[in-house]
């Protein structure tokens, strides 16, 4: 099935902000699926149409996001659900999460929502908390909001606008029995946070593995290791715009179909 239109016909009758927008978009989809962040064709990374505030972007449901390209999105309405530009089926569960916080938190242009394993292991017990026992872990904790109720598949708006709610002003949201979703501004803050979430979830899982005590890192440490952190976020460009960037690379080598 090609879900795609003509990439040419479409980068001509978009502007540079817009389908730079689609090749991140793209980048990140092949990204997450390199890095084994995928299940199957579901989960959902999503982003604001630039100059908009009323729709966003989303792959058609049946897309691999191995074979994500910057023309493969439709653009869809935040308020109705309707595909306003492309072709394709609009996967519910995508639109009730992801429209209702890109609406309720305008700093979120980007939502990552994956169900990636050892982040998604964590939600699945009963403290699903990151623990402050290493530098990664010290920096994220205060970016983490924790949702610890459960309630079957997402297929209301409202369950969307809850996650919101719970999710504030954090970049990062735990969700219980379930996955991760990542905000940001920009795709790659949301995506920086997403890679780091689940490597501190995977160091975490084998260190508890090991069945002995966790080193938990003194608060002044912490602390002082956050604040160092939020220093470096100002930067220009930002270690989140490097990281990805250097991804992109790696893929322009590999996979550049995906900018098409």
């Amino acid at each position: 099935m090609d879900f795609k239109v003509s990439p040419k016909s479409l980068r001509e009758s978009s502007s540079a902000e817009e389908w730079q927008a689609r090749v991140d978009l793209a980048a990140v989809h092949r990204i997450a699926f390199l890095e084994g962040f995928s299940e199957g064709i579901y989960n959902h990374l999503t982003y604001v149409v630039p100059g908009r505030s009323d729709r966003y972007y989303q792959i058609p449901f049946g897309m691999h996001w191995s074979e994500v390209t910057a023309s493969s999105f439709m653009e869809v309405g935040i308020d109705d659900g309707q595909v306003k530009r492309g072709e394709g089926v609009v996967e519910r569960s995508c639109y009730c999460i992801h429209a209702p916080i890109h609406k309720a938190i305008p700093k979120a242009r980007a939502v990552l929502h994956t169900h990636m394993p050892f982040a998604s292991a964590l939600t699945r017990l009963e403290d699903p908390r990151i623990k402050e026992i290493g530098q990664t872990e010290a920096i994220l904790s205060r970016a983490i909001a924790y949702d610890d109720y459960y309630g079957g598949p997402v297929g209301d708006p409202a369950e969307g606008a809850r996650l919101a709610e719970v999710l504030g002003e954090k970049q990062v949201l735990f969700m219980a029995n379930h996955g991760i979703t990542t905000v940001g501004e920009t795709i790659a803050d949301a995506y920086n946070m997403l890679y780091y979430i689940e490597r501190a979830a995977q160091v975490q899982l084998y260190a508890m593995w090991t069945h002995q005590p966790l080193k938990q890192l003194p608060q002044q440490v912490v602390d002082h290791t956050a604040l160092g952190s939020g220093a470096r976020v100002r930067e220009s460009p930002s270690p989140a715009e490097r990281h990805f960037d250097a991804l992109k690379r790696v893929l322009d080598r590999k996979e550049p179909e995906y900018a098409t």
